[in-house]
């Protein structure tokens, strides 16, 4: 969890008693009026690259949990497989990031983090040498990843390791940046031998490493391990960190900065040193410029907290970075981290966990907002796995370290409409709905596979009533279409397949994803 996370959107559709509502200034879809959806497969977008979650911080002690439990988690979050009547399994993530721990775990106490839970251990020992059977619940969970035909896998870290940092701790202090220029190298060194010896254990080379995290706060409350960075400072990370995989000519690409809001991309967002970063890594101009490095990823990642609220603003701001990114020539958006936690202007509470429908609903429409209007290629969900009493957890556990009971929630499964469905290298394509009088409560988006041969469209229904819709398909070849339905009463609960032309129904307050095959 973040320490100062706050998950905005939705226009939110209240409960009460009796029956649902919605707020007084939005009028319900109305009932029995069928809409067309109409999609063509010849209009295309960005590419899906993945859809990922992270292991911190419960995989740690849940890695170690007795087998029946740690699989039944790996099968929510990594499963592909669907059962005998069609259900999936799981949501089937396709990219899984690894927590590299400061090392923050082994001073317990007097590590100034107070919750263990949101410790870490760390590979590296004080005189220098490596201990690799650290981290292995953690190691756990990256195996089963694998196991389940996960096959894209980042390694990210909050602060460098304790041995390098200025204060000697995982976090820092007067928020100012915990690692000095003279220990770039040492860091870089870190993460390269963490690189090759998680390689070692498991065959597994990390696609992607990401270095700095949120480096715009100022992590200095020891809530978890963190340190704030300046651009010019990532900069000078990224370029020794480039070195030092080169020298060991690993394949693992280097993804910047994940930036805690979404206007440090694109603006300086009241900090010049920390914000504008599209034009500061990627502008050839730019004193900080790391675009030409051959093994950086031409992508740059944020965060979608304090941005998803109101809806028309969040698309407004993600229409915005779209624009923004678009401008330099090759580079993508991933849209790395995100949960609910925070009052949300009164939207939705992230405190206390709900594992129902209506924080599903929120979930699926950030998404769907990051993938349509934001044009991301990627979208990670923050802890898969939550001990807490917050909204920020697929799945839910017992705080306890040597087993426990586990539950899923709805979000797991909204998630899944896009994670299980829309797999790595399809294209998002047109899909509107004629004549939108829907004000936002229902949304469309549609992808096209070519590896599949499968059009994928995610229809989510935030309205109290049903909706009958058509599809109008051009320039791909489909004749049945099978719905997976999550909802109050459904997880991606399969329908029976009916003909493309007919009529469907779109329940009231679910999300849907239409599965067609094409020739």
């Amino acid at each position: 969890m973040r320490r100062m996370i706050i998950c905005p959107l939705l226009v939110s559709i209240l409960s009460c008693s009796k029956a649902q509502v919605v707020p007084d200034n939005v009028k319900p879809i109305a009932e029995n009026k069928k809409r067309n959806i109409n999609i063509d497969a010849n209009k295309t977008y960005q590419k899906i690259e993945h859809f990922g979650a992270s292991d911190a911080w419960s995989c740690q002690f849940v890695g170690n949990w007795p087998d029946a439990s740690r699989n039944g988690i790996a099968d929510l979050l990594f499963s592909q497989d669907t059962s005998s009547n069609g259900q999936p399994r799981g949501i089937g993530l396709s990219l899984w990031r690894f927590n590299i721990g400061a090392g923050s775990a082994a001073k317990g106490d007097n590590s100034g983090i107070n919750d263990e839970w949101r410790r870490a251990e760390s590979f590296l020992n004080d005189d220098g040498t490596y201990q690799w059977d650290r981290q292995a619940g953690q190691i756990w969970f990256l195996n089963a990843a694998k196991q389940r035909k996960v096959d894209q896998f980042l390694a990210f870290t909050n602060s460098p390791p304790i041995q390098f940092t200025v204060n000697k701790k995982a976090f820092a202090t007067a928020g100012k940046s915990n690692l000095s220029a003279d220990n770039f190298d040492a860091f870089s060194s870190f993460l390269t031998t963490v690189i090759k010896g998680v390689k070692d254990k498991t065959g597994i080379t990390f696609n992607y490493i990401s270095p700095v995290n949120e480096p715009q706060w100022e992590w200095s409350d020891g809530g978890q391990e963190g340190t704030p960075f300046k651009n010019d400072e990532i900069a000078g990370i990224t370029r020794s960190l480039s070195a030092s995989l080169l020298k060991e000519n690993l394949s693992t690409k280097i993804n910047i900065a994940e930036a805690g809001q979404l206007e440090f991309l694109y603006s300086a967002n009241n900090n010049v040193a920390k914000g504008n970063q599209i034009v500061d890594f990627f502008n050839q101009t730019s004193p900080n410029y790391v675009g030409n490095l051959p093994n950086v990823e031409k992508a740059i990642s944020g965060h979608s907290y304090f941005t998803s609220s109101p809806f028309i603003q969040a698309r407004d701001k993600r229409k915005l970075l779209s624009d923004r990114v678009a401008e330099i020539p090759s580079l993508k958006y991933w849209m790395s981290e995100y949960c609910i936690l925070g009052d949300n202007a009164g939207e939705m509470n992230g405190n206390k966990k709900d594992l129902g429908i209506d924080p599903a609903l929120y979930i699926a429409r950030t998404i769907h907002n990051d993938l349509v209007s934001g044009n991301a290629t990627a979208w990670h969900w923050w802890i898969a796995i939550s001990p807490y009493d917050y909204k920020d957890g697929l799945v839910y556990i017992d705080k306890a370290k040597s087993g426990g009971s586990f539950s899923a929630s709805k979000m797991l499964w909204s998630f899944g409409n896009f994670s299980r469905f829309i797999r790595p290298n399809a294209e998002r394509i047109a899909a509107d709905i004629e004549n939108d009088d829907t004000q936002n409560l229902l949304l469309v988006s549609s992808y096209k596979d070519l590896a599949n041969k499968q059009l994928i469209t995610v229809i989510i229904n935030a309205d109290i009533n049903p909706v009958d819709v058509t599809l109008s398909v051009k320039n791909v070849k489909v004749s049945t279409v099978k719905a997976y339905i999550t909802s109050k009463d459904a997880d991606l609960k399969p329908q029976v397949a009916t003909k493309i032309n007919q009529v469907i129904t779109i329940p009231a307050r679910a999300i849907t994803t239409l599965v067609s095959t094409f020739d």
